[in-house]
């Protein structure tokens, strides 16, 4: 198979895997994607997983590429909390939540960062169309329970006040009983008490 082939046959993936190569030719050899990464056809993102050079990136792209490099993960906390314009900052690490251990990926492309969750806790999340794609991000109450479940240092008013938090967008979007519900599912005193705190803070902002 040659270049054309593969990237005709390819070409819907943002990323793919050797794996996945040989679903589609079974002799496809290695060497070949080290031959068209020399030539600057391809461009290897991770061990096992590349991107076409050409790939026009942006949010929503990087998104599924962050899903496929380290899966099962979905994004969470401050990547999702931006894309929901809940906080103002511009966020430049793609940040997600996994069931297995707690990476980070300096990449040409971004930096992928991917917080351990307890395979109990790793629900609240969707997927999210974006032409015939999709990528999974939690819904906007879990992306704040997921932040706060890993900043435990966030607790007070002063803490929440420097989040600079969109008051208006999140009384807007946010849907108390939901938030409170995978509240309960996650079952610990410490973010309860600071949820609980911050609810009161935001009905007030």
């Amino acid at each position: 198979m040659n270049y054309i082939e593969f990237k005709e046959k390819l070409k819907s993936f943002p990323v793919f895997s050797l794996q996945e190569i040989r679903k589609i030719d079974l002799r496809f050899h290695r060497r070949r994607l080290n031959e068209w990464q020399e030539k600057g056809y391809i461009k290897k993102i991770i061990r096992g997983y590349y991107i076409f050079s050409d790939l026009a990136l942006d949010d929503h792209v990087l998104f599924e590429i962050a899903n496929r490099i380290y899966s099962p993960s979905y994004i969470s906390c401050e990547m999702a909390l931006s894309y929901y314009s809940l906080i103002p900052e511009s966020v430049y690490r793609i940040t997600s939540v996994s069931t297995r251990k707690t990476y980070r990926f300096s990449t040409s492309i971004a930096e992928f960062s991917y917080r351990r969750m307890k395979p109990a806790l790793f629900f609240g999340y969707r997927l999210e169309k974006y032409g015939a794609r999709f990528f999974k991000i939690a819904y906007p109450e879990k992306s704040i329970l997921d932040y706060f479940y890993f900043h435990s240092q966030i607790k007070s008013a002063i803490d929440f006040e420097s989040l600079r938090l969109n008051a208006s967008l999140f009384r807007e979007i946010i849907d108390g009983d939901k938030l409170m519900n995978y509240l309960e599912k996650i079952q610990q005193k410490r973010l309860k008490r600071t949820i609980y705190s911050f609810m009161e803070y935001m009905q007030n902002a």
